[in-house]
């Protein structure tokens, strides 16, 4: 509903108000005692149509809120699918970095590229950052079923149960909202039932 609509409505239902108002006078004047039904009715109507009124402006400051919170979700999300389709350059940067680990000794040419490519990497990243996304490594914190996604459950005497021992994948938040959650591999604790994996 537009404001010039809101407007227009608030503006009938003050002309309304006031022609109720003005009948309601003019036969209070006309009629005397003998007719106090009617008055009343005309009061009876008058107090609808500032009732209708009350609620008619009650809905359009409902419906400005909506709108404002509408339209500052769409401003802090509007980047959402965008930084989806760029998560998969992160992930193959940080895989290229990891697989020149232990590469030392092969040569200036390996130490060169993987210093190139971590330097692609914190460009990257830092790019990422000033548009408000997360990198989320979760190794040692408690499993979030909101923000992680469990590929499987590892015996793991040293870590607390229900805890992320280890991620295959990190996850990625755009002003706090998950974006793409992080796959990671919980602790089982030793106690819990066997589950048969092969059913």
């Amino acid at each position: 509903m537009s404001t010039d609509e809101n407007r227009n409505d608030h503006e009938e239902l003050n002309e309304a108000l006031e022609a109720a108002k003005e009948e309601a006078q003019s036969a209070s004047r006309d009629a005397g005692e003998g007719e106090n039904s009617e008055v009343e009715t005309l009061k009876a109507q008058v107090q609808e149509f500032q009732e209708q009124m009350l609620r008619s402006q009650a809905e359009m400051q409902n419906v400005r809120r909506r709108a404002e919170i509408d339209v500052e979700k769409a401003h802090k999300f509007a980047l959402e699918k965008f930084v989806k389709e760029l998560l998969p350059v992160a992930d193959s940067l940080e895989k290229a970095v990891e697989s020149t680990e232990g590469q030392e000794d092969s040569g200036e040419l390996v130490a060169s590229i993987r210093e190139g490519v971590e330097m692609t990497l914190s460009l990257f990243m830092s790019s990422l950052k000033k548009f408000n996304v997360e990198q989320t490594n979760p190794v040692g914190e408690p499993f979030d079923p909101q923000q992680h996604e469990a590929m499987s459950m590892v015996p793991a005497p040293d870590a607390e149960p229900n805890s992320v021992v280890a991620v295959v994948q990190k996850g990625y938040l755009l002003n706090g909202r998950v974006v793409r959650p992080a796959m990671v591999v919980v602790a089982k604790s030793e106690n819990a039932p066997k589950i048969d994996e092969q059913a």
